[in-house]
């Protein structure tokens, strides 16, 4: 299938995978001139949530919170009011809760963001982690390929009106022939070429998942576990961009 056609970069998130608020903090002060955004995951917001959240509320690129909500609708609507805070860009749920689930997160996103006087952060539906192989969607009772998974399950949010899906890079084209380019793919599992997959079964370089027309490529171990970690963002960044 032939990749979307870009009109922008796609942003570069960079995921705050820190056990302690002080490597955070460090990092969020290296990085933010680049003006990209971050990544406050489970680690984090369980962690030292209140306090990274205050450091990032100022930041140029804003921030994500990579919550992976998935309840009832009213638990996750009550979730996402919480979480609704000036500087956050993006809070994900999971879209196997269904689309009554995502509808509240979409409702309760811009109902407490027009309380607080703020723009709402953009409601995005983990489709199928990128940490689980095809071999794995059968045991989770799941059939088809990943690809067949995450369109089903991005038709659903769409309908339920987020703004966008997590999938896979190798997704993304089919993703945005579907559904168009307005409707937004963030991409986690990015690895630079050579650089270990870690735990993530469906990895893309930078290069590749921007080509295959990323909204947002998700960055974590390959910068902040780097010697430099400013200059290895910049070397990413750069990649994705040619």
């Amino acid at each position: 299938m032939t990749p979307a056609t870009r009109v922008t970069s796609p942003r570069l998130i960079v995921a705050l995978d820190a056990a302690e608020y002080t490597e955070a903090e460090s990092l969020v002060e290296r990085l933010a001139p680049l003006g990209v955004m971050f990544k406050v995951g489970l680690e984090a917001l369980f962690g030292y949530g209140e306090r990274i959240r205050a450091r990032l509320e100022h930041t140029p690129g804003g921030y994500f919170i990579d919550a992976k909500l998935h309840d009832i609708p009213r638990t996750v609507g009550a979730a996402v009011r919480t979480l609704v805070h000036p500087g956050v860009r993006i809070i994900n749920v999971h879209a196997l809760g269904g689309a009554a689930m995502m509808e509240a997160a979409v409702q309760a996103a811009a109902t407490r963001a027009e309380e607080l006087e703020i723009e709402a952060p953009e409601i995005f539906a983990v489709t199928i982690l990128t940490s689980i192989a095809p071999e794995d969607l059968r045991e989770l009772g799941l059939s088809g390929g990943p690809g067949e998974n995450a369109i089903r399950l991005a038709a659903l949010a769409r309908d339920a009106r987020c703004a966008g899906v997590i999938c896979g890079a190798h997704e993304v084209a089919e993703l945005k022939s579907f559904f168009g380019t307005e409707f937004a793919t963030l991409v986690p599992g990015i690895r630079p070429a050579g650089a270990a997959h870690d735990d993530q079964k469906r990895a893309a370089t930078p290069r590749d998942a921007a080509q295959a027309g990323a909204d947002y490529l998700v960055v974590g171990r390959p910068i902040t576990r780097a010697a430099d970690p400013f200059e290895a963002a910049q070397s990413i960044l750069a990649e994705m961009r040619t």
